[in-house]
């Protein structure tokens, strides 16, 4: 009771309140602008700690965070850009909300289960660590392989044209994923002997070409379409209840499954929100409505990234493993400020560690009034005509792609990735399974490699593990998904004619 009342002093000195806050503003800022994710967010507040109080440090970074995933559903659903890779899973559904009048219950969607899922995400940090954190090291590299791999065979799932269409943009995904030295062998592949690609390919780049420069592409080519209705917006969180009851299994299947993801190391919120709108369509009553601007899988996704955003720091603050790039950043700044992780930080510095818990659910609080303001803000961007905002996309495209390697290059792979992007639309590809293959492609070789090095060439310790057997038929039967759906395709007009 004592380390409860000295955290909850620790938190009410007025250093931290003032960082809560500011970076509360600017995460939601960051989150908005596509190309600035939510992991750049926190690494630019890296310097701002040097000067800060050691709660005050890390509240910086766990309340930009936490706002810069819900506020990358903010262009997603205006614009059809994302603002964070989080939210390209379901960008085009909450686009078509928006075409369809529903811009209210789009954006109101993403602000109210993303507090609700980092308040249940932060609840699991509280009374889950330890097991967490104990599962999460059992795993090894063979069931990361099948996790990795299952996590690509969302692909199919949540593609509304063919399957095999998905998986063939998964494929070129992947091919772009070899690009460069970062695999096993140390090798440069497909560089042409461009240093520019030694590095590979980063995503922020192939996901701003791809959403945003295609769709100036697009604008380009065809007229303008009739101007959304020039009004208001009504209440952002109209009809948030009626979707909390109606879709409670979704929503507490999304805070588990993002629980579950963002504990393993190298997961984080980007894969939770790709599977958990795979798992949303797989099991939804009304599959066929998914793509058409249909909220339960908003309502899903939206849950599950911010759960896994706080699930993140249980491996984080017990063993000083990163759950994702952001606690990555983050355990730098906890051992510059002496809060080294570890068991004992949770008996010796117990305040602290329930300080960080307070700062989570005040964040998460904190970012309905906010971001409902943000959200107001950002809807002036429906009254402004094209010719005025394609421009400033554009711009916005370049300065984002820019400053994640600072060099010119980055804008050009921009431009190139927005081509392949108009292209692929045109011809019925989904873009969003290519960038999921670029996403996931290293993490699949490396723990494949290291696996094949582990067992000495032998496939069976893929099968053999409890845990990597039951992945490895999940993976497998995503994977025959698409060929059963073509047989049953083929079976109905045999019937029929019969």
């Amino acid at each position: 009771m004592t380390e409860m009342l000295e955290a909850f002093r620790l938190v009410a000195a007025p250093d931290v309140l003032i960082a809560i806050m500011a970076s509360a503003v600017y995460g939601l800022v960051v989150g908005s602008l596509p190309g600035l994710s939510a992991t750049m967010a926190t690494a630019l507040l890296v310097p701002v700690t040097f000067y800060l109080s050691p709660i005050a440090a890390v509240a910086t970074i766990i309340t930009a965070s936490a706002m810069a995933i819900f506020s990358g559903d903010i262009p997603g659903a205006l614009m059809r850009i994302p603002g964070t890779p989080a939210s390209a899973a379901y960008t085009d559904e909450s686009y078509a909300m928006t075409r369809k009048g529903q811009a209210e219950l789009a954006l109101g969607a993403g602000l109210w289960f993303s507090a609700i899922g980092g308040i249940v995400g932060t609840l699991s940090l509280v009374l889950m660590a330890p097991l967490l954190a104990e599962m999460a090291l059992s795993f090894s590299t063979f069931e990361y392989f099948w996790l990795a791999f299952l996590g690509l065979m969302c692909a199919t799932l949540v593609a509304r044209s063919s399957p095999i269409k998905a998986i063939a943009s998964m494929l070129l995904g992947l091919l772009f994923a070899c690009v460069g030295m970062e695999n096993p062998g140390g090798v440069p592949r497909f560089t042409f002997g461009i240093a520019d690609l030694l590095g590979g390919i980063e995503v922020i780049p192939a996901l701003v070409g791809v959403f945003a420069v295609s769709e100036v592409m697009r604008a380009m080519t065809t007229p303008e379409p009739p101007p959304l209705p020039r009004r208001r917006f009504g209440s952002i969180l109209a009809g948030q209840w009626g979707l909390t009851k109606k879709y409670q299994w979704p929503m507490w299947r999304g805070n588990i499954i993002g629980i579950i993801i963002g504990v393993l190391p190298g997961a984080g919120a980007d894969m939770a929100a790709w599977v958990s709108y795979a798992m949303s369509k797989r099991f939804s009553k009304e599959p066929e409505k998914f793509g058409t601007g249909h909220p339960e899988g908003l309502v899903e996704a939206g849950a599950s990234n911010n759960a896994s955003l706080a699930s993140g720091w249980v491996p984080a603050l017990l063993f000083g493993i990163p759950g994702d790039t952001i606690t990555a950043i983050a355990i730098g700044v906890l051992y510059m400020k002496g809060l080294n992780p570890g068991p004992t930080l949770f008996t010796e510095r117990a305040s602290s560690m329930y300080a960080l818990y307070i700062i989570f659910v005040l964040a998460n609080i904190i970012m309905i009034p906010l971001g409902i303001i943000m959200i107001r803000v950002a809807s002036l961007v429906l009254r402004a005509p094209r010719a005025a905002v394609m421009p400033v996309i554009v711009l916005l495209c370049a300065v984002g792609a820019f400053a994640t390697g600072n060099n010119l290059f980055s804008v050009l792979l921009v431009g190139m990735f927005g081509i392949v992007g108009f292209v692929m639309e045109r011809n019925g590809y989904p873009v969003a399974a290519m960038v999921l293959g670029i996403v996931m492609g290293t993490m699949v070789e490396q723990s494949f490699v290291t696996s094949l090095i582990k067992s000495d060439g032998d496939v069976l310790p893929f099968f053999e593990r409890p845990v990597s057997s039951v992945l490895a038929a999940m993976a497998i039967a995503a994977l025959l998904w698409p060929a059963g759906v073509w047989v049953a395709r083929r079976l109905r007009p045999a019937e029929a004619a019969r």
